[in-house]
Parts: structure tokens; C-alpha cells; sequence
């Protein structure tokens, strides 16, 4: 599936665009065949050498821009969610795991079918290590996808929970620890992950005695790395910032949490800068946890009940005192389906979705079992610091199992077709029916609208250097959060 070599990569492309060494000038637009698409996003990810992946990448970019899509920020359409100019849907944040290029696809192929434009791909920190994608990698392969399923528009790519480790914050490494953030929000940026959410919640001391004093690091970190993406972003780009007032599955935010953060972060901005701007969103806990609440024979509990009305709460005085789009639900991906309906509702901005995916994949009838087998396996040998000891076998394989989807990337990219295809139809169906419950269905006129589409250079060199990035081994063994 892979190209071997640029030339047999260029032939391969030469039908449809001239591939010189600065820049790719596409001739004819309907010779972007499906076959070619797959092969350019097999060959970004398993090319034989960095200038071999880093090269796909590159003429993916431009094949994607030809067609109008371009790695783009929601900011200016949250902004006018937070003006009562756009809403009445809640933004889909879906985390891409396993089998990127195929769950990427029918994410794409349910947005296009029912005109959506308001959803967000997105990776963790934590997930970029152990799925093993890189920034650069990862936005290949969504705009690979969405250039394979003929989208068109702004497409919002995002780093989700880049996070403080608390222990590492907290530790003679805390210097590292934040110069290793900085260093993911610069490559995300220069990726084009033009959506960030800032996680310092982690960071939270409810041991302190006032509010403000409990949001005092949380703030001033989160800041500080504002400060650092509008240093960093593209000019004519603003990134959309998101920042986060409690740990999710912790203690349930409240509106006097929200107004301590966001009024010690606004103070904070303005002495890192005149006139920086500031957040889009705002992050809250209201009952969920990362990943679900799992039971003792590892299936998911459907009776989480989640406050609704502080949600609300939280999202009206977001909007109305702060003017950002509102409050932001993590960890939903698990809940019932009769759950989704709610949020457009009570305002919530944005949802993260994630971990329902990765179990629709694992647990489809056409995921090979023999392969399933060998990856528990794996997990038991390597992934023995996602193990708690009250843990069940079974709710250790369900939380560790994330963990094996880096090491098997190859391997579940190349499931049979027919598996592929059903599996890509089930995570369709689900993407579906969770757009039109979030009310998104018909927004792709409101993004184009309120969003402009940055005409951005793309970097050969850039992206050739991005593709000889590693994963380390720190990273593979992340315990971050992702939802």
C-alpha cells in the first residue's frame, strides 16, 4: 500500500498535480483518485524513511487545500456563540485512536452527509504517545480522510488535554515538565492543531481556603501558555484557547470555581501582554469520568447522572460575563444514547467524545479475534502501571487496552477490507447519530461564515524534519487523560 520511493510517489501523483520541490501545483482536481489518497495516508504514516513520509504529508496538504480544506481555528465561531450570533448545537470533539485513517473517514462521511462543519478532531497528549501518532502525522491523516470523502471547508484539528502531570509539576522536574508542554504546543501549533486546550486543572489545591488561592497556579499557568500559543501561532491565525477550572471525575465545578478562574485568568493575561487574547471556552466537571465508569466484569456503567443545571449555569455566565462560547463537557462518550439530546439544550459549547469509539473497534464482530488476543496479551506484559489493585481482570484490560493500539497500529490499519468497511459503517452510524443529536447537522454554512480559512504556506522541509520525530518511551507510558 506504502509508495516505496518520491519518484514512484510523484508518477503516482503526476495525473493529478505537478510535484516540484517547492510547491505542488494540482492540474486536475477529479484525478485525486480514492486509491491514490489511500496510499499517500499509508505512506505518511509507514513510509520507509522520514523524507519519504514527510513528503506524503506535504503533497496531502496540498491536495486537501486544492479542494478548500484547510487546518483551521474555531475561535471566531465561538466568539459569536458567545455574541448570540450562531448556537442552538453543541461542537462534537472527537478523539481519533485506533484505525485513525478509517474512524477519521466516517467521521468525515457522517458530517458531510448531514452538512456539518462544527466538529473538531482531535488527540490528547497522553494519546499521542500511546497511539503513536505525532502532530504531523495526525493531521495528515484526518486531512487525507476528509480529501478521501470529498469534504470541503475549515476543518478544526485540536490538542486536547495538554496537561500538567501533577507529580512531575510538583517534583525537581518541574522545569522539564513545562518545558516539555511547550515544546508539544509548538509542534501541535506548527502542525496545524489551531485549537488548544490548556489542562492545568490538575493543578487545582482545594486544600487552599479561598477560591482564588485554590485557582492560583491553574490560572497563571494556563496564562502563561496562552501567552506562549500567540507567540507561536501563524500570522492571521488565532488559535482557539480552551482552559479548564476542575479535574474531571473530581469534585463537581460551580459557578463561583468559574468566576474565580476566569477573573484571576483575565488579570493574569493582561500582565503577560497588552491586548492578548484570551479563552474561547471553558472546561468543567459535572459528573463525568475519562473513559466511563467501568463495572467489575469491565462493561460501562449507563447511570451517570450528570448536573445538568449546573452545566447550564456554568454556560449562561461563560457566555453572558466572559463572552466565550460556554461551558465545555468532557468524558460523554460513554454515556446513553437518550443522554446526547441534553446538552444542546442547556448550552454546553462543545462535548468530548473518545474512549466509545476505541471500544466499538475492539468489540465490532469483524475485529480479528486472534488479533484482539495478541494485544490483551501485550497489555498484561506492558501496560502493568494502568493495573490498580482492586482492579478486576477484566476493568484492567478495559482501561489498559489503549495502551496496545501504538504497537498494533500497522496491524489494525490492515484489517481485511471487509472488516474495515464494517467497522468504518458502525462508527458511521454512531458518528451519526451523535451529530444529530448535538444539532450540528447543517452548520458547515455557519463555520465557513464566521470562520476564515487561513491560506497557509505548507513546508516541505518542515514536514520532512516532523517525520524523523519519535515516540519516546516516557511517552508510550503516559497516564494522562483523554475521554
Amino acid at each position: 500500500m506504502t509508495f516505496h520511493s518520491a519518484k514512484e510517489m510523484t508518477d503516482a501523483v503526476n495525473p493529478a498535480a505537478t510535484v516540484l520541490t517547492d510547491r505542488v501545483s494540482v492540474t486536475d482536481a477529479g484525478a485525486i483518485t480514492g486509491e491514490l489518497v489511500d496510499r499517500l495516508a499509508w505512506t505518511a504514516v509507514f513510509g520507509g524513511d522520514a523524507e519519504l513520509r514527510g513528503t506524503a504529508r506535504w503533497i496531502i496538504r496540498n491536495l486537501a487545500a486544492s479542494r478548500g480544506i484547510r487546518p483551521s481555528s474555531i475561535h471566531e465561531l465561538y466568539l459569536a456563540m458567545g455574541r448570540g450570533e450562531a448556537g442552538g448545537f453543541t461542537v462534537p470533539a472527537i478523539n481519533v485512536r485506533a484505525m485513525a485513517y478509517d474512524t477519521a473517514r466516517a467521521v468525515v462521511r457522517s458530517a458531510k452527509k448531514l452538512g456539518a462543519g462544527a466538529f473538531i478532531l482531535e488527540i490528547a497528549r497522553s494519546e499521542i504517545g500511546y497511539t503513536e501518532q505525532r502532530p504531523h502525522e495526525y493531521v495528515a491523516v484526518v486531512l487525507a480522510a476528509a480529501l478521501r470523502e470529498g469534504f470541503s471547508g475549515p476543518l478544526f484539528i485540536q490538542g486536547d488535554h495538554v496537561q500538567t502531570n501533577a507529580k512531575k509539576y510538583n517534583s525537581a522536574d518541574r522545569d522539564k515538565e513545562l518545558d516539555a508542554l511547550r515544546a508539544l504546543i509548538k509542534e501541535e501549533v506548527a502542525a496545524g492543531f489551531y485549537n488548544i486546550d490548556i489542562d492545568t486543572s490538575t493543578l487545582v489545591d482545594l486544600t487552599k481556603p479561598t477560591l482564588p488561592e485554590q485557582q492560583e497556579v491553574n490560572v497563571n499557568l494556563a496564562a502563561d501558555f496562552t501567552a506562549f500559543i500567540r507567540q507561536n501561532e501563524p500570522q492571521g491565525v488565532t488559535v482557539s484557547v480552551g482552559g479548564e477550572i476542575g479535574e474531571v471525575g473530581g469534585k463537581n465545578s460551580d459557578v463561583h470555581e468559574l468566576r474565580a478562574y476566569m477573573d484571576g485568568y483575565n488579570i493574569a493575561l493582561k500582565k503577560r501582554g497588552p491586548g492578548l487574547v484570551g479563552l474561547s471556552k471553558i472546561s468543567v466537571q459535572t459528573g463525568t469520568a475519562h473513559g466511563g465508569f467501568v463495572n467489575a466484569d469491565g462493561t460501562v456503567r449507563t447511570d451517570v447522572k450528570i448536573d445538568l443545571k449546573t452545566l447550564e449555569q456554568l454556560s449562561k455566565i461563560a457566555k453572558s460575563e466572559y463572552g466565550l462560547a460556554g461551558a465545555v463537557q468532557h468524558g460523554a462518550s460513554t454515556l446513553p444514547p437518550d443522554a446526547f439530546d441534553a446538552f444542546p439544550r442547556v448550552g454546553a459549547c462543545e462535548i468530548h467524545l473518545a474512549t466509545d469509539f476505541q471500544n466499538m473497534v475492539y468489540e465490532h464482530p469483524q475485529f480479528p479475534s486472534d488479533l484482539k488476543a495478541e494485544m490483551y496479551a501485550w497489555v498484561r506484559e506492558n501496560a502493568v502501571e494502568e493495573r490498580k489493585p482492586k482492579d478486576t481482570e477484566e476493568q484492567f484490560i478495559y482501561k489498559a487496552r489503549k495502551k496496545a493500539i501504538g504497537p498494533f497500529k500497522k496491524r489494525m490499519w490492515s484489517i481485511s477490507e471487509q472488516g474495515r468497511r464494517a467497522i468504518g459503517q458502525s462508527l458511521e452510524e454512531r458518528f451519526t447519530f451523535l451529530m444529530q443529536q448535538l444539532k450540528i447537522n447543517g452548520t458547515a454554512d455557519v463555520a465557513s461564515r464566521f470562520v476564515p480559512a487561513p491560506q497557509m504556506a505548507i513546508d516541505r522541509d518542515g514536514e520532512i524534519v516532523a517525520a524523523g520525530g519519535k515516540i519516546t518511551a516516557a511517552e508510550k507510558k503516559a497516564e494522562g487523560l483523554a475521554d
